[in-house]
């Protein structure tokens, strides 16, 4: 039984399911809840099921792990030959993910860290990989716990959405909402900052808000070695349009990955998000 610091995130951090098994990481699921059913995300519920509930308007809700499920989950680390955890989630902005994690770590047999990273998607991926990578050489629960918190410091994301109706229903957009009176006349370009959801920019058109998106997201990456992550839902064509220009723009580019949001992100923003993680190594 190897004895080791384990890596825990939620189902918000969108890792591609090998990168999380070459690395050890496993993923709390978050649940979506569509009409009466409770789903888990990633497992029992598809981003194209959810799209596709929503441009119906079929009401859709989402909730936090239960603190028992963190529990189970540390107790087969534990049990597997952790002698420590770190656990890294979603801003508590946006969710109590975080506040599950802690009251299940006070009872855990072995030392948890759980870490509000204040933010999201692989915003939240790349901070886990970074403790992983620590972690796999060896370090300890702080130094895992340090590289992740460096990781989220520096890493920017940005997002455009077709309408600000869904952030609204779920009283996600913090500054923004000085948008709705207008939301119809304008796009606009939103960014993760502090934690929450604030508007970075209004563009008049689809196709202006996703050409800036762009821009600022090669501008944010300048010549740094940088790995970046452009999400979306139900958009899988702007997505890999998107992501093939960034390439050209970016010369630090270490890694890009292109996936779509699961179905907790997706049914607070709708069909049409399209998102720029831009994360410094």
């Amino acid at each position: 039984m190897s004895r080791h610091v384990a890596i825990v995130t939620d189902s918000t951090a969108y890792l591609p399911p090998l990168t999380m098994e070459r690395h050890g990481i496993i993923a709390v699921p978050l649940t979506v809840v569509l009409g009466d059913q409770a789903l888990e995300e990633g497992t029992e519920i598809s981003a194209r099921s959810l799209a596709q509930a929503l441009q119906k308007r079929r009401p859709v809700t989402t909730s936090r792990p239960s603190p028992q499920l963190f529990a189970e989950t540390y107790r087969k680390l534990a049990e597997s030959g952790a002698t420590g955890i770190v656990s890294l989630h979603l801003s508590a902005e946006f969710s109590g993910t975080y506040d599950a994690a802690v009251l299940a770590a006070r009872e855990a047999p072995v030392p948890v860290r759980v870490v509000d990273t204040g933010v999201v998607a692989m915003a939240l991926g790349f901070c886990a990989l970074s403790a992983a990578e620590v972690a796999e050489a060896g370090g300890t629960v702080d130094e895992a716990v340090a590289a992740a918190e460096k990781r989220a410091a520096g890493t920017s994301a940005y997002f455009y959405v077709d309408t600000l109706d869904y952030l609204r229903r779920g009283g996600r957009i913090g500054a923004a909402q000085a948008l709705l009176g207008s939301a119809l006349a304008v796009k606009p370009l939103l960014q993760l900052d502090g934690g929450r959801i604030e508007l970075r920019e209004k563009v008049r058109t689809a196709s202006k808000a996703i050409a800036r998106l762009e821009e600022i997201a090669a501008d944010q990456a300048g010549s740094a070695q940088v790995d970046i992550a452009v999400h979306h839902l139900a958009a899988p064509d702007r997505a890999a349009a998107l992501a093939d220009r960034l390439r050209l723009r970016v010369p630090g580019l270490a890694e890009l990955h292109v996936s779509e949001v699961g179905a907790v992100i997706g049914a607070h923003t709708g069909p049409g998000l399209l998102g720029v993680v831009v994360s410094p190594r």
